[in-house]
């Protein structure tokens, strides 16, 4: 609702290219986060438990989803319904595609917060295995969300 007012009520041709820079910016800050945080799962899983390493991933984690990633995210989608709400979206097959690809990918972001408070109580449940597989998740994501908007094939 507040994106859709301040559609209307500020110039959107004139925010348009700002809004939309910024949610590009948003969104390589939010990639970066999901790509490096996996990771450190990896690593932080082959670690001892209490031991210092294992603590040290525990705060880097910590300040990678709470500084980086979970503010990137909501700008990313803050910015992103601003410019749906702005008309500037075309609601084609392209677009309802990644904004599908992007909720599973939000629903990825869910399940690594998830992890990391796992983590955080040392009560890990996945092996160095099972997150080297999982920290493909997002790489694959951002690949077809980024073949959606450049190469609109459908």
């Amino acid at each position: 609702m507040f994106f859709a007012i301040l559609a209307i009520t500020w110039k959107s041709v004139y925010a348009y290219p700002w809004i939309k820079a910024l949610h590009v910016i948003a969104v390589i800050s939010w990639m970066a986060g999901m790509l490096y945080l996996p990771r450190l799962f990896v690593y932080h899983a082959a670690s001892k438990v209490g031991s210092d390493v294992s603590e040290q991933f525990k705060v880097m984690e910590l300040k990678l989803l709470k500084i980086i990633i979970n503010p990137a995210m909501i700008v990313a989608w803050g910015c992103g319904i601003w410019l749906i709400f702005s008309g500037f979206v075309p609601l084609e097959t392209w677009f309802i595609i990644k904004f599908i690809l992007v909720l599973v990918l939000s629903g990825f972001h869910g399940v690594l917060s998830k992890a990391q408070k796992r983590f955080a109580m040392d009560e890990n449940t996945k092996s160095e295995k099972q997150w080297r597989y999982l920290n493909e998740v997002p790489t694959l994501l951002m690949i077809s969300v980024v073949i959606m908007v450049i190469v609109r094939p459908f």
